[in-house]
């Protein structure tokens, strides 16, 4: 039982498989200057949790607290805050990499990496969306400009930042591809997609020809053979950092360009997602929720590749 001065939280003393995440008692954060102190009510699970919890990634050695999603309730706040006040609902994804600790009851932010939660959205809905629509955000309208009447491939459309960015592109008023399994396409169509490829039985680099941008979550070989697909001059932005500089050199041969990205915690692109939130234009598949406790069966389920959508840890 949590009191005053201690949170609950899911913490790991050794890298594996889901069975060493474990409920633990720690002490409840502080706030500091300009940071706000928030009780969780959801946060999104991501690819990038169960990766940190094998293989450590860029967090190392544990013990650690994953978690990058965040909505919730602000608590307290630290000397200097004034964008925010105790009791206002809020939501974001914290500092990625090193801000991590969202998947426990109460979490540290910076302000800035905050926005007021969209009033017509409930925590489970806004506990999923900062990550994934943050790094399709800043892939698709920062780094690759994409405008309206573009083309654009997705990778893996229908998984966490797929299925998001196939929204934020429509919104953009993109011409959307996207690649899934066939029993993903329909629900792509439902939420925008124009042309779905069934990777399994067609090969992507013969069905598309001169696209503007290509959004790539998969990495690897996929990365390279997407170069192909672009116009001269086009874009492949991939979320995945890691890799050799072939990319950048077959880029340069092809005339296109790839860019390789980490999401970056940012009030003004959260604020520019609550609006597209608020008008309608975005919403999160859940794949799943799970009460807080049991994060570990989420991993679990994360870790089959299988799912659409997001899923989600929930704080009562």
């Amino acid at each position: 039982m949590s009191t005053q001065n201690t949170m609950r939280a899911i913490s790991q003393d050794v890298l594996g498989g889901p069975e060493v995440l474990k409920e633990v008692q720690t002490e409840r954060p502080v706030p500091k200057p300009n940071e706000v102190l928030v009780r969780v009510r959801a946060a999104g699970v991501n690819p990038t949790d169960w990766k940190h919890r094998a293989t450590g990634g860029f967090l190392g050695e544990p013990p650690f607290v994953l978690g990058w999603d965040v909505s919730g309730v602000v608590e307290a706040v630290g000397i200097g805050v004034v964008a925010f006040a105790p009791g206002d609902e809020v939501f974001g994804m914290l500092p990625y990499p090193y801000g991590h600790g969202s998947h426990a009851e109460y979490v540290i932010a910076p302000v800035r990496a905050l926005a007021r939660k969209p009033a017509g959205v409930d925590h489970t809905q806004a506990g999923a969306l900062p990550l994934v629509s943050l790094t399709a955000w800043q892939a698709l309208t920062e780094h690759a400009d994409l405008r309206p009447g573009q083309r654009v491939l997705i990778h893996a459309a229908a998984g966490g930042v797929g299925h998001v960015a196939v929204q934020i592109a429509k919104a953009r008023g993109a011409y959307v591809i996207g690649t899934a399994s066939a029993g993903k396409h329909e629900f792509l169509r439902g939420i925008g997609a124009d042309e779905t490829i069934d990777y399994r039985e067609t090969d992507f680099t013969e069905a598309v020809k001169d696209a503007d941008v290509v959004l790539d979550t998969i990495g690897g070989d996929n990365a390279l053979r997407s170069l192909r697909v672009l116009r001269p001059g086009g874009v492949l932005v991939s979320i995945l950092p890691g890799g050799s500089d072939d990319l950048y050199e077959e880029a340069g041969r092809l005339g296109v360009r790839a860019l390789r990205m980490l999401v970056d915690a940012d009030r003004s692109g959260m604020e520019a997602i609550a609006e597209l939130v608020g008008a309608g234009k975005l919403r999160a598949t859940i794949a799943g929720t799970f009460p807080l406790a049991e994060a570990a069966e989420a991993h679990a389920l994360g870790d089959t590749g299988r799912t659409t959508g997001k899923l989600v840890l929930l704080n009562d």
